[in-house]
């Protein structure tokens, strides 16, 4: 076996998304040796099909899912009925695709790029829940300041920086955040015509109208605008992309940054497949293996057969996994971490007893209701989604155009029946055809010039019943995964699914003029017969999905099924932390991505101050 080269590093990172790539760079930065192991590759030095553009062009995030030389194919359960999983029309053998990405900046390579802040309840939940008040809301506000560059409201920025007024953005962070649609959108008479008509349908259906359109006037739709006490934010909005420029930014961009600046801190290892930590006679983790290959993971569409070459790597202060709500608890199982009897099922000598690894797994609920418009779309006429066509060259030149977008034209915040203290829908306007994941399903965009999603997610769910298991003792196979959406135990009376209904049910009513002018032609799906209470939760039952996977390695005690102090620290060992989604309690907000940037710079700060104290 070999090691990995210069075995003095301080921290071993596995796994550079928005956990892991935030956290080394951090830490590099602080004067800390840290070597980031990433089992793919990087996407804009990578000579494959459609790279670096898939990754690159805001517009072409779908096919960046689906880009074999990124993408892990992960193969998931919505449920454990198979009369149940079948009737899902995305099932296939009974299991639904899972888009996650192998590549240097994590699922920051293929995601939609929002940038959208979590709740303050979300970080004061996780405060009473463990008693560390660092977790309170009032405190984890500097973090996003932190992180945050807004490019998105000029006005603020100039007024802050004379030192009037409050947005609570932040304006020097390492992460640029732009508007998601470009303003020549507005050419486009029936995208006009969405967003005037979505507005005010919006506005009337509030409680406090009034209120709601003066703030929009004050905050101008911006979602992540925060005042002093002031209430989570509903109504219309935009939705902020981390682009610059218009062009795809993320842990990736953080990364080489901090390396480029500081080579002898932060060295980063790729086609690097961690299978398993190591650890000391006391129970410390000094270090991993890993087996050095591209493609060895068998999420890859097309896995390499080549058994890798075995390595190891040391570390002398601490090992910290942000491999995310799949493959974090796949890797503490396979060291030998998780729940005993399980381990014991595939062989695996048990180190520590923590049942919680790979439960609570936790994700939002996600539908579409599509439309065919009665015209092309202006904005995209002839966009073929690839590299070298008309758009992609406006984009290619200055950024303009609709590749600079992500595709969301306009977002509406909303409060179900079923909410709690916060907004719990978010609906937002895709001018595309989009209906869950399923093999080819980035080739929709091709067909569907005239087409109108709106893209229904419920937020906060209660469904905590999520499992991630291992398939068997080798590293290179996936876990086996199962959400069991709508669990009873959890949501006895049905709450998630009644609030999802009601989201669809208010598309319908904002829709409603676009269809009685002609400019929508028609429903597609659920369709217009689609329209009972009953029927409409049928549908959602069928046809719900999700892409923000979490909760897997809870903060918590161990005999309530957490995994991990608040410090970010797993029950039962020493120097073995994880920082990456799976960490909290409950899915937080409405948008992931945020939220484990976050969590990055708080674990960075933790651990420096842990450095500090035991030098």
């Amino acid at each position: 076996m070999e090691a990995a080269e210069n075995q003095a590093w301080d921290y071993i990172v596995v796994g550079s998304g928005a956990g892991g790539g935030t956290l080394a760079a951090r830490l590099a930065e602080n004067g800390m040796r840290v070597l980031l192991l990433e089992a793919g590759d990087d996407p804009r030095n990578s000579h494959a099909p459609r790279l670096p553009d898939d990754y690159d062009v805001p517009a072409f995030h779908l096919f960046a899912c689906e880009n074999p030389a990124l993408s892990w194919d992960f193969r998931v359960r919505h449920y454990t009925d198979e009369a149940t999983q079948a009737r899902d029309p995305k099932s296939q053998d009974g299991t639904v695709l899972y888009p996650r990405a192998s590549a240097l900046g994590g699922c920051t390579t293929h995601n939609a790029m929002i940038f959208m802040l979590p709740h303050d309840s979300d970080w004061d939940d996780i405060a009473q829940h463990t008693g560390d008040a660092s977790w309170r809301a009032s405190n984890m506000r500097q973090y996003a300041q932190r992180i945050e560059n807004c490019g998105h409201r000029t006005l603020a920025r100039t007024l802050s920086a004379v030192g009037i007024g409050s947005t609570g953005h932040g304006w020097s962070g390492w992460l640029h955040t732009e508007q998601s649609m470009p303003m020549e959108a507005l050419g486009d008479q029936e995208l006009v015509s969405l967003v005037v008509d979505t507005a005010a349908a919006v506005t009337r259906g509030l409680p406090r109208p009034l209120a709601s359109a003066l703030r929009w006037l004050t905050d101008f739709g911006d979602p992540n605008a925060r005042q002093h006490d002031d209430k989570s934010f509903e109504g219309i909005c935009y939705t902020p992309l981390s682009t610059h420029r218009h062009r795809r930014v993320g842990a990736r961009e953080r990364v080489c940054d901090v390396a480029a600046r500081n080579p002898q801190l932060l060295k980063v290892e790729l086609n690097a497949l961690v299978t398993r930590v190591l650890f000391d006679a006391a129970g410390a983790a000094v270090g991993v293996e890993f087996l050095q290959g591209a493609q060895l993971y068998r999420a890859h569409m097309q896995a390499n057969v080549s058994p890798g070459e075995l390595k190891q790597a040391l570390a002398k202060r601490e090992v910290i996994l942000c491999g995310g709500a799949f493959n974090t608890p796949q890797l503490l199982m396979l060291s030998g971490i998780g729940p005993a009897a399980a381990l014991r099922a595939h062989g695996i000598a048990v180190r520590v007893d923590l049942s919680g690894v790979g439960r609570n797994l936790q994700d939002r609920y996600e539908v579409g209701i599509t439309h065919r418009m009665e015209r092309p779309w202006q904005v995209l006429d002839g966009a073929r989604f690839e590299p070298g066509d008309r758009l992609w060259q406006r984009w290619r030149d200055g950024g303009e155009g609709m590749y600079g977008s992500n595709g969301a034209a306009i977002a509406v915040i909303q409060r179900s029946t079923q909410a709690g203290n916060d907004p719990d829908i978010f609906a937002m306007a895709l001018t595309a055809r989009f209906e869950g994941y399923f093999t080819g399903f980035s080739k929709l965009l091709l067909q569907s010039p005239d087409h109108l999603t709106w893209a229904v997610l419920k937020a906060h769910t209660r469904n905590r019943a999520g499992t991630v298991q291992l398939r068997s003792a080798d590293p290179r196979d996936t876990p086996l995964i199962n959400f069991n959406y709508f669990n009873t135990a959890d949501d006895p009376e049905g709450r998630d699914l009644q609030a999802v209904v009601e989201g669809i049910q208010h598309v319908r009513a904002m829709t409603a003029p676009l269809r009685a002018s002609g400019v929508i032609a028609e429903e597609m799906l659920p369709g217009a017969h689609v329209d009972s209470p009953a029927a409409l939760a049928e549908f959602v039952r069928d046809n719900a999905w999700g892409h923000h996977a979490s909760c897997s390695c809870p903060i918590g005690a161990p005999n309530d099924g957490g995994v991990l102090d608040s410090n970010f620290a797993v029950h039962g060992t020493r120097r073995l932390r994880v920082v990456d989604a799976s960490v909290f309690p409950k899915i937080p907000g409405f948008f992931v991505a945020a939220a484990v940037y976050m969590i990055a710079e708080k674990a960075a700060d933790v651990i420096l101050a842990d450095a500090r104290r035991s030098a």
